[in-house]
């Protein structure tokens, strides 16, 4: 790679501060970076790192006027690097078209144009796979599911029978989606299993990272709304209905026929129990543990959960328990002093 700030300013259609000419030769982390390197500044509470950093030139947002070196101002730091890394990292290379002849295609499967399909993959009686997408080694894909076009699925996914998956969904390794839900009764002491025969709709523009499960509903449908993106290790269980872009941060845990807006930002390990609603655009925060509805538009954290300047509030008193403890002990042993020479009295 060989390019100036010129050219990249012109891709990314930003305006430069500094040298024009400045030569470009790869692309990096703010505090990884050295001479020759382009990156980028998104956050402001990071803008320290201007003064800092080794790179030759920095993507920033518009409200940056100067730095040591030179500077591409632009709308959006963060989509502007991501363009740049498109349009001069090579993508990864695309699997061969065509079906690997260890692949195990059962019978009425319906298979789309320019697809790739990977070495020990089956896919079972009756299924679909749309136009140009690919299924990498070793996954399974169940009787009766739909996977839409330019969908990708890496190695070890497994999708079992009636899912539907819409168009270009990405879901990473490891990843089951379909499984059964957590269903089971209790009759004279012993955990007997519910059948769980509803199914999982993933729609479009959907992003699932490695070991997520999706459970199937128990009776209807688990539904992953249009362009939301699950990050690692997420558990959506059964019956749940995820709105459209919302976002699920790693190890976030939602119980069953929970019903989660659009827009909705569920953070690291929150945990949701089952039976509520969150509101669109709410913001559940890290570890929050959510034991009723969060109305729209509200940031809740905590446990149990509650809006965040409370939690806030109540943090900053748990935090001053040991001095205030201190306190009281000093109180009680002046009372105890002063009764004492009352008695005396």
């Amino acid at each position: 790679m060989r390019t100036t700030v010129r050219e990249i300013a012109a891709l990314i259609q930003g305006e430069i501060v500094g040298n024009a000419d400045t030569v470009i030769t790869g692309i990096s982390g703010i505090k990884e970076a050295s001479a020759g390197d382009i990156t980028f500044l998104a956050n402001p509470r990071y803008s320290a790192f201007l003064e800092k950093t080794r790179a030759s030139a920095v993507i920033v947002s518009r409200e940056v006027k100067q730095a040591p070196v030179s500077l591409i101002l632009t709308d959006n730091p963060s989509v502007a690097f991501a363009r740049l890394l498109s349009s001069l990292i090579p993508s990864e290379s695309r699997p061969a078209k065509g079906i690997h002849a260890s692949a195990v295609i059962g019978k009425e499967v319906r298979l789309g144009k320019d697809i790739s399909i990977g070495p020990h993959v089956v896919i079972e009686d009756g299924a679909s796979i749309g136009d140009r997408s690919i299924i990498y080694a070793a996954c399974y894909i169940g009787q009766q599911t739909t996977i839409g076009a330019d969908c990708l699925l890496y190695p070890h996914v497994s999708i079992r029978e009636r899912v539907t998956v819409g168009n270009r969904v990405v879901i990473n390794s490891g990843t089951v989606i379909g499984s059964d839900g957590f269903g089971f009764a209790n009759v004279e002491g012993v955990h007997q299993r519910i059948p769980q025969i509803g199914v999982v709709i993933i729609e479009d523009d959907v992003d699932i990272g490695a070991n997520v499960t999706i459970d199937r509903a128990r009776f209807e449908k688990t539904v992953i709304g249009k362009g939301t993106k699950i990050d690692n290790l997420v558990q959506i269980a059964h019956n749940v209905v995820v709105g459209e872009n919302s976002i699920i941060v790693a190890q976030a845990g939602i119980s069953g026929s929970t019903v989660i807006g659009k827009n909705v930002t569920l953070a690291g390990q929150a945990g949701l129990v089952g039976h509520i609603s969150i509101g669109d655009g709410a913001v559940v925060a890290a570890q929050a543990g959510v034991t009723k509805s969060v109305q729209a538009g509200t940031i809740v954290s905590g446990y149990p959960a509650r809006p965040h300047q409370e939690a806030k509030r109540i943090h900053a008193c748990v935090q001053n328990l040991p001095k205030l403890y201190e306190t009281i002990a000093g109180l009680k042993k002046k009372i105890e002093e002063l009764e004492s020479r009352i008695g005396k009295k």
